[in-house]
């Protein structure tokens, strides 16, 4: 199968279209450590613009929800915990 590109340039039938030059990594390859370490806080700093965070109000309900589930979770495994300790001192009580 051959594969559709953008450019009109057309590929050898011997393989690479570089003139038998290899490429090394692509765009990593050209690169040294303080490059790819630049590229990396760039790509962070680009994917934190993209975050909608929420408003106080938002953040302010979400926080009360968790805190009411946390506490209705603590209160239910409190209940399973006293009910399993009192059916293990009456089997072995």
């Amino acid at each position: 199968m051959t594969e559709i590109t953008d450019t009109t340039q057309v590929p050898e039938p011997g393989g690479s279209s570089e003139g038998g030059k290899s490429r090394r990594g692509g765009k990593r390859g050209k690169k040294g450590p303080f490059g790819r370490l630049g590229l990396f806080y760039r790509q962070i700093v680009a994917e934190l613009r993209k975050v909608v965070w929420p408003t106080r109000h938002q953040l302010s309900t979400y926080t009360s929800v968790v805190i009411v589930f946390v506490a209705i979770m603590i209160g239910f495994v409190t209940v399973i915990d006293y009910g399993f300790t009192e059916v293990i001192k009456y089997v072995f009580g």
